[in-house]
């Protein structure tokens, strides 16, 4: 159960995902719900892409005793951004393409349903993923800052996607330019080899996903092992360069076979860095968004987060 939350702050970004067009009326809908729970809750609209975060960071600033998202996976990667570190905790109301941690979390689509469930639900504090610049060597410097993701990172393919995505159709055709991107990146990405840290040796290879979720996108699970709620990432990573091998692997990712597949390989760390094995430039995405090029260093911090859980999910 909640307790003693009585001032909240809900962050909403009305242009992403589908039903825009009954979106506001339903976060009015679902504000009413949280005022008669005794929640007195605030409506804060984001303004354009990275306004949530600053808008959660006046939030920690302003003491709120609850911030609550509503809007897709970079939505609440902004919000995250905002939180990360401080004791405020987040609770989730679904929108946007996918959300990741809807689907972990076993939350209704509905966003006045959604709501219904936040007075009864529990406090878990939990870690947050981060990724860094490395150097060539792979050294990594912490005071350069971080960016925080809260579902899963990548790089390979998928990076080179998210990279190329443009906003503005990702924007009016949500999950359609993924899928026409993706058809994209399969036709002409290079499958550039990374090199991987793992268990003490390195590992070559061309995919790389960083999961803190069983989920990771659309109806796919690849980090199957992965949980919100445990200090380390499941990572699988992928060594093929050949694009038909990728094109047979589709199948086996629709039907939750991926780790019988040769070149599949799948491991528990806290941390891991991926450099470049070549000239080519390898993108990178967190949560769905762009985050740069290798290479890159991702860790667990510990700690990190608190965030609000249907008292359905058993944990």
């Amino acid at each position: 159960m909640l307790e003693n939350i009585q001032n909240a702050l809900l962050i909403y970004n009305l242009a992403s995902g589908r039903r825009r067009h009954r979106r506001f009326a339903e976060i009015e809908e679902a504000a009413r719900i949280l005022n008669a729970a005794g929640i007195r809750t605030e409506l804060a609209p984001t303004t354009g892409r990275g306004t949530a975060t600053g808008i959660a960071r006046h939030a920690v600033a302003q003491n709120r005793d609850l911030v609550i998202t509503c809007g897709g996976d970079g939505t609440i990667n902004e919000v995250i951004n905002g939180l990360a570190g401080s004791q405020v905790p987040m609770a989730l109301l679904p929108a946007g393409t996918a959300n990741i941690l809807a689907k972990e979390l076993g939350i209704p689509w509905d966003i006045p349903a959604a709501a219904r469930l936040i007075p009864s639900s529990n406090l878990h504090r939990i870690a947050l993923g981060s990724v860094m610049n490395a150097t060539a060597q792979g050294y990594v410097d912490p005071s350069q800052g971080c960016r925080y993701f809260l579902c899963v990172a990548g790089a390979g393919p998928d990076g080179a996607m998210v990279h190329a995505i443009d906003p503005a159709l990702k924007d009016r055709t949500g999950i359609i330019a993924y899928w026409a991107e993706g058809i994209r990146q399969l036709i002409k990405y290079r499958f550039p080899e990374m090199s991987i840290t793992r268990l003490n040796s390195q590992l070559n290879a061309t995919l790389i996903v960083v999961g803190r979720t069983a989920h990771y996108g659309g109806p796919f699970k690849i980090t199957t092992g992965a949980s919100l709620f445990a200090d380390d990432f499941e990572i699988v990573a992928y060594t093929t360069r050949s694009r038909l091998k990728y094109l047979a692997a589709l199948p086996a990712l629709w039907l939750g076979q991926l780790r019988k597949i040769h070149g599949i390989f799948a491991w528990k760390t806290s941390e891991v860095t991926c450099l470049p094995a070549s000239g080519d430039t390898v993108y990178a995405q967190v949560d769905g968004e762009p985050v740069g090029t290798l290479p890159l260093h991702f860790r667990v911090v510990p700690d990190a987060l608190t965030l609000v859980v249907p008292a359905s999910l058993n944990v």
